[in-house]
């Protein structure tokens, strides 16, 4: 037996009132408005009544922070798990909007579809695809949630999806404190080792045994309008 399900949270509200770009700086937690969120995605995964039993986090203190209202819905105690961390970024610590406009950082905007400016979509795909079976393997029955940041997740999402990881950060549906869920099927007719053809995309398991999106909320919606710090980057 494994889990029959995986959640991927998305963190809360960031107290961001300088608009800098955090990336894996540390010092910055949740707002008041964001551990709101983070109780929403909590009460939203409760209300499911279905058994979770075991909780992986990114190692950064907005995810932390987040799962605590999941820890203790569960009575479960947060795993901390690397592979789920915000990607690199070379415009970590500046104000985005300026960090443009100053030549020194040009040569990071070269190459949008990698990008250029941090972590390749490829490598965070094969290592958050990697977190998603690791956890699925790990429990013996019930869920898994994984509290995680916006890129990996909606990375998770497009590997999942067969789609183009480049993409606009603007158009990324994945709201604060919302859930990916996802399965994982095993078809009926398994491959041979020495016959399977290597998978599409990076990271991607064999058709014998396929992750699929089985659900999408945002339990934190009607907060959204108020929030101020929304994190794409």
């Amino acid at each position: 037996m494994v889990a029959s399900q995986v959640h991927l949270v998305r963190h809360g509200e960031v107290f961001n009132p300088d608009g800098i770009l955090y990336g894996r700086l540390p010092g910055f937690g949740l707002s008041k408005l964001g551990h709101r969120m983070a109780q929403a995605a909590a009460d939203d995964l409760r209300e499911r009544s279905r058994p979770v039993s075991a909780l992986r986090v990114s190692p950064l203190q907005r995810t932390r922070e987040s799962a605590a209202p999941i820890a203790a819905e569960f009575g479960l105690e947060p795993v901390i798990d690397e592979r789920i961390i915000e990607p690199t970024n070379r415009f970590e610590g500046t104000r985005m909007k300026r960090a443009v406009r100053n030549p020194a950082y040009w040569p990071y905007l070269v190459n949008p579809l990698r990008p250029s400016w941090g972590e390749a979509y490829t490598s965070t795909e094969r290592r958050m695809m990697a977190a998603i079976h690791d956890a699925f393997d790990s429990v013996e029955s019930g869920d898994v949630v994984l509290v995680s940041h916006q890129l990996p997740i909606w990375v998770a999402h497009l590997s999942v999806a067969g789609e183009r990881y480049a993409h606009d950060p603007r158009k990324r549906r994945c709201a604060l404190s919302s859930i990916t869920t996802f399965e994982r099927v095993n078809t009926d007719s398994e491959v041979p080792t020495d016959q399977a053809e290597p998978p599409a995309h990076p990271g991607r398991t064999p058709e014998a045994q396929r992750l699929v999106e089985v659900g999408y909320v945002e339990p934190a919606a009607s907060l959204q309008s108020a929030a101020t710090d929304v994190g794409a980057v």
